[in-house]
């Protein structure tokens, strides 16, 4: 089996679907990916053919144990990356997925064991994203994406999906990322929040809004004050 930078690719965005949405299915795969219906229903005959992943009736895709591990070992190099890029070489926080992207499959394993002396296993990435933290996972430590915080309530962002460049430029230029504030004024009409971070006012969309995960902040009782 010849391994190519097409099927880690394809590896590992259906085991970051898996994590992210709690089923990998084909439509998942094309929008990540950015390639045809027609393209994906190729790779995973090839996945298949190489006993990398099955795909059930449903048509939903599990890895299997090859591929799991062919997958991980993928997505933690990209995670070495991503906080080489921000904690050492200091690039912009909404640029590094991309950067990590490419460089993920040149990573040798004397490069690896240089990162994990520099940085260490553990810890999170720019956008505050955990190795290995799937959303149940997150939601059994407290967090919940923006959209489900109650208006009236204050919250810190945690963590954010990183794979729509676009999407990371427009909440840096809102001023949204890792650690930061926000109040929740408002659940409009219109399918918008009304936020407030710091002294600024914004608006943003539910579906911007649930690729944030944020966790409460304690509020202090008007006596205590």
């Amino acid at each position: 089996m010849k391994l190519t930078i097409s099927k880690e690719d394809y590896l590992k965005a259906i085991a970051e679907a898996e994590m992210e949405e709690g089923a990998a299915i084909a439509a998942t795969i094309a929008r990540w990916l950015e390639v045809t219906p027609p393209a994906v229903a190729l790779a995973l005959r090839r996945l298949r053919r190489d006993k990398l992943a099955h795909v059930d009736r449903k048509g939903r895709i599990t890895l299997t144990a090859e591929g799991r591990r062919i997958s991980d070992r993928l997505r933690f190099r990209h995670h070495l990356i991503e906080r080489f890029l921000y904690e050492i070489l200091g690039m912009e926080w909404y640029k590094i997925h991309d950067e990590a992207e490419r460089l993920e499959h040149s990573v040798s394993e004397d490069l690896e064991k240089k990162l994990i002396e520099k940085l260490g296993r553990d810890g999170a990435c720019p956008h505050g994203n955990q190795i290995n933290k799937s959303a149940a996972e997150r939601r059994k430590m407290g967090l919940r994406q923006l959209w489900e915080a109650e208006p009236g309530s204050s919250v810190r962002v945690e963590s954010m999906h990183e794979r729509d460049r676009k999407l990371l430029e427009y909440f840096d230029h809102l001023g949204i990322r890792p650690g930061v504030q926000i109040h929740i004024s408002h659940r409009n009409y219109d399918g918008t929040l009304s936020l407030r971070l710091g002294r600024r006012s914004i608006s943003l969309g539910e579906s911007a809004a649930k690729k944030l995960w944020v966790s409460a902040l304690k509020t202090v009782p008007e006596r205590a004050r």
